[in-house]
């Protein structure tokens, strides 16, 4: 009974936030800040700033942008940290270790500490403003955590089932393609979560990277309600209202896989 209480507490201070802002996005502005946490009524219904944000924007380009890059990113991930884990895990060659490593090293060391250089590598491949720029930064700060999981996922394969394969004649390409990577959809919707939000909700490099008008994403996009002395909070929390829909769906579509994916092996 305790820990259901404490499981429940939590996912109330979890959510809270995310209530607050919906709640508050269908609210005026004087009801905002006369009683934040009231629910709107007839008289302080106010949708003024999804107009704003629908119409009188380009949130429609910014989101876009943000879906355009997170599927590229997540995908590529997803694809190239499956094979990378595959081949870490089966195989043994030289340099396999040292591979194990850096991709470990990735985890540990945050991957902003070298804007400064990614940015002037964009620079010198004039990727300066364009979403291809993040795309690659995106995936390389989503490798090392795929291959991480996909590997622990790949050792809980049955042996037996990869040589009877081999027994039958099948190439090492189609068994990784037809036969290990069906087996790792649990693992690898876990791993398009964990990936999809941070790149979804992240401002640094949009903001480092594709500042341009034709390359802002939505995080980036928000920032133009909010002002050095008057700030549009209709339209910002409007805009971040329709921001969290496309990632909630997805959880809903993918909410089973990600549970499968999490607690698969705890009873190995």
């Amino acid at each position: 009974m305790a820990v259901h209480a404490v499981l429940l507490t939590y996912t109330v201070i979890a959510l809270f936030p995310i209530l607050l802002v919906l709640i508050n996005s269908l609210k005026s502005r004087k009801a905002i800040f006369r009683d934040p946490l009231g629910l709107p009524s007839l008289d302080t219904l106010n949708l003024g700033g999804f107009e704003q944000v629908l119409l009188r924007s380009d949130f429609g380009l910014y989101a876009c942008n943000s879906l355009v890059v997170t599927i590229l990113a997540v995908g590529l991930v997803l694809l190239l940290g499956a094979m990378a884990a595959w081949a870490l895990t089966e195989y043994r060659f030289r340099g396999n270790l040292l591979l194990a490593f850096l991709f470990a090293m990735g985890i540990m060391i945050p991957i902003r500490l070298g804007t400064v250089s990614i940015l002037n590598l964009m620079v010198q491949l004039h990727l300066v403003n364009t979403l291809t720029a993040l795309v690659l930064v995106y995936i390389a700060q989503g490798l090392p955590l795929a291959v991480y999981i996909l590997s622990e996922f790949i050792r809980t394969i049955p042996k037996e089932l990869k040589e009877a394969a081999r027994c039958d004649g099948i190439s090492e390409y189609k068994i990784f393609f037809a036969v290990i990577l069906p087996l790792l959809r649990p693992a690898m919707a876990t791993v398009a979560v964990f990936t999809m939000i941070p790149i979804w909700n992240d401002l640094w490099f949009p903001l480092i990277l594709a500042p341009g008008e034709e390359s802002r994403t939505i995080t980036l996009g928000v920032q133009q309600f909010v002002g050095q002395y008057v700030t549009d909070w209709n339209a910002v929390l409007s805009s971040l209202t329709l921001a969290i829909v496309p990632v909630l769906v997805l959880y809903l579509i993918f909410s089973r896989q990600l549970i499968r994916g999490l607690t698969a092996g705890a009873v190995k």
